[in-house]
Order: structure tokens, then C-alpha cells, then sequence
């Protein structure tokens, strides 16, 4: 990020807090890599989203791939995945030499289409893997009840959205198994970082193998004399201490880091409802949306790119997310036998533009992207 920018497209908000729960554990002089702060973050994870269980990762693709290995997912079966979503969710899927089949995404929660699922399971289909988009959960209840029926796995890439409920229910209490992240522009970051929950003690205790090295350890490694045992393939996919520490601190502020974003939304959405060539953020009914990104929607691709270079000459920064993941070059490469109609992705990747929202987001920041914006039209009217 370029240190220019009047308004990046997003800051961390910190406090003492951080400062404080990290310097105890550098000072501690021990236990920076593997400490209790680990057990206590996941604790507090899984307590907020209610959810039984917690293994954290040292990244959400980390945290994706040690779903896939977990949950069973082998060389040759199917998982359903959105092409609208960052590459590392069709890629994860890849790792374990499985198939990422794409499927269109809805317009109103921009997440996998509950009505077009079915016509993509085969008698290959293990898993259906939808991602929340930008902070609002996609339809979440409707998939679960596809994977229901259907005897699939429900694994969610929730990257964006930790917070975020469905009719009251936390994201990360449906799912057979949550991802979350917590790299720099989340809503809430260790730096780089990530976690899995889940309610089922079997995936869990698989979590902890193929996070550290298929490796059983009743206490901490550097903590005990004896050889350990391995019993399973495994990774090192830890967090540290330190990155645990940090999220300690964020996740005990996370309710108002949400409430500072929802703020900034709601004025956003309030100034921007006047100009008609600008679609909202969706916010359907039952859905509890944190805003970790905020994508408009223009009427046009051409309107959309005007905006954004408009944008950059103001020094604001702006960013497509997503540009559709079946039409990147590797993908369009190892996949390029299967046809992929997904019109609704191809036309939103077309239209979003996602405009900086962070929870230290000045007044002063606020309008000045509110004015830069109603300039443009103006200008363009």
C-alpha cells in the first residue's frame, strides 16, 4: 500500500491492548511459538461463534486446507465452490487433488445459489464450499439442508465474516466446518492467521494432528523431555504466541470493531442512496452483516472503472473483489474442458467496486470519499 494514499483501502485498529498482551508475552522470554495464549484464543473463538471447537492456523488457507484433509476430502471427489471468492478457496480444493467445480453465485446475498446446486451434484460430490461475501453470510441455512439431504459436507470459507449471524445463529455454529481469517484487512487481524470451528470432536482432534506435523502431544513439545509420537501426515500450520496474543486482544474488542464499521456503513449507505446509478451493499432480512468490505455496484463496467481511476487520482484507494476465479490463467488452463456459464458472477465482478472501510475511519475520511464520489457523478451526470 502506497504511504500516498489520502484513504487506504484499509487500517488495523489497535489500542494498548495489543501492545500490552504482546510485549508480556516477548518479556515472558519463553513459550513464543506454542504458549497458553493459543488455547485461550481458540477458547474464545469458539465461545463467541458457539461453536464446540477451535483450532487455529497460521493462515485461513492453512485453516482451508486442513479442512479439506480433515473432513476427508480425497483425490478425485467434487467440491462445489463459488468462482466469485479469492483463489485460495478453489485452490484449497486443489491441494488435495481434489475438483473444484464452480457454480453461479445469487444477487441478493452474492454467495453460491442455492437453486443451481443441485444440478451440479454427482454421484463424485463430497462437499459444497460457499464463502460470506465482503462480511454478510451467504445462504447459509439453504445449503446446510442441500448438504443434509444430499449427505454432502458443508465446509464454509467465513474469512470475511466473523460476527455475522443468520436469524440469531453465529456464523461458525451451522457449518460442519468455519474458516475464518485473520490477515491485515479482516475484522479483526493477527497480522496473518486463521481458524477452523467446528462441533465435531473428531475433526478437531484431526486439526491438531495435520497442524503440527501428525505429531500427538499430551504436553507442549519443547516442554517434554520424551519423543513424541507421529501418527498422522502433518504440516506446520502453528500460530505463535505473539499472533495469538494479538488476537486475544482483538477478539475481546470485536463487538465494537464491528459496531465502529457498521457505523461508517450505515453513512455511507445513507449518502450514497441518493446517487441512482450506485447499488448498495445488500443487508436481507435475518442477516446480521459486519462489513468487512463495502462494495458498491455500478451500472456498468465502464462506469465502474471511470469511478475507480477517478478514485486513484483523489489518492482513495478502491479494489475489485473479486475478479472471477475460473478466469484466471491457471484456471482457465487446467480446467479448460469445462464450461463454465456463470453469468451473475461474470456480471458483478463487472459492476463491484469496493471502497476503503475501516473502524478508525475518520469523519473527515468519511466525507472526503462520500464528496470524491457525488463529484464524479456530477461530473459524469
Amino acid at each position: 500500500m502506497g504511504s500516498d494514499w489520502k484513504i487506504p483501502l484499509y487500517k488495523v485498529y489497535s489500542d494498548d491492548d495489543e501492545i500490552k498482551i504482546v510485549t508480556d508475552v516477548i518479556k515472558r522470554g519463553t513459550f513464543w511459538a506454542i504458549g497458553p495464549e493459543i488455547e485461550q484464543f481458540e477458547k474464545e473463538i469458539s465461545n463467541y461463534v458457539e461453536a464446540n471447537y477451535c483450532v487455529t492456523f497460521n493462515s485461513g488457507t492453512s485453516a482451508l486446507h486442513a479442512s479439506m484433509i480433515a473432513n476427508g476430502i480425497k483425490p478425485q471427489d467434487e467440491v462445489i465452490v463459488p468462482s466469485f471468492s479469492f483463489i485460495s478457496t478453489a485452490n484449497s480444493v486443489l491441494f488435495v487433488d481434489a475438483k473444484p467445480i464452480f457454480s453461479d453465485i445469487e444477487n441478493t446475498n452474492i454467495g453460491l445459489d442455492p437453486n443451481l446446486i443441485l444440478e451440479k451434484i454427482t454421484d463424485k460430490t463430497k462437499a459444497i464450499l460457499p464463502m460470506d461475501y465482503g462480511g454478510l453470510p451467504c445462504k447459509i441455512n439453504e445449503l446446510r439442508k442441500i448438504c443434509d439431504d444430499n449427505n454432502l459436507i458443508l465446509i464454509e470459507d467465513a474469512a470475511e465474516s466473523i460476527g455475522s449471524s443468520v436469524n440469531g445463529k453465529k456464523i461458525g455454529s451451522i457449518s460442519d466446518s468455519t474458516i475464518f481469517s485473520f490477515c491485515g484487512n479482516k475484522v479483526m487481524t493477527t497480522g496473518e492467521g486463521g481458524a477452523v470451528v467446528t462441533n465435531s470432536k473428531e475433526i478437531y482432534e484431526k486439526l491438531k494432528l495435520i497442524r503440527s506435523h501428525g505429531r500427538v502431544d499430551k504436553n507442549s513439545y519443547f516442554d517434554n523431555p520424551l519423543e513424541s509420537d507421529y501418527e498422522h501426515l502433518g504440516y506446520n500450520w502453528r500460530m505463535s504466541s505473539i499472533t495469538a496474543a494479538l488476537g486475544l486482544a482483538q477478539i475481546r474488542k470485536l463487538d465494537k470493531l464491528i459496531n465502529l464499521r457498521r457505523n461508517i456503513a450505515s453513512f455511507f449507505s445513507s449518502s450514497f442512496s441518493k446517487i441512482p446509478q450506485i447499488t448498495l451493499p445488500p443487508s436481507p432480512d435475518g442477516y446480521e452483516h459486519v462489513f468487512q468490505m463495502y462494495p458498491i455496484r455500478l451500472p456498468d463496467k465502464s462506469t465502474r472503472d471511470a469511478l475507480q481511476q477517478f478514485l486513484i487520482q483523489k489518492k482513495i484507494f478502491s479494489k475489485v473483489y473479486f475478479s472471477p476465479i475460473h478466469l484466471r490463467e491457471f484456471y482457465k488452463k487446467k480446467f479448460s474442458s469445462q464450461k463454465n456459464s456463470l453469468p451473475v458472477t461474470e456480471n458483478i465482478s463487472d459492476t463491484i467496486l469496493t471502497l476503503p472501510i475501516y473502524p478508525g475511519m475518520t469523519n473527515e475520511e468519511q466525507n472526503y470519499l462520500v464528496n470524491s464520489v457525488n463529484e464524479f457523478f456530477e461530473l459524469n451526470s
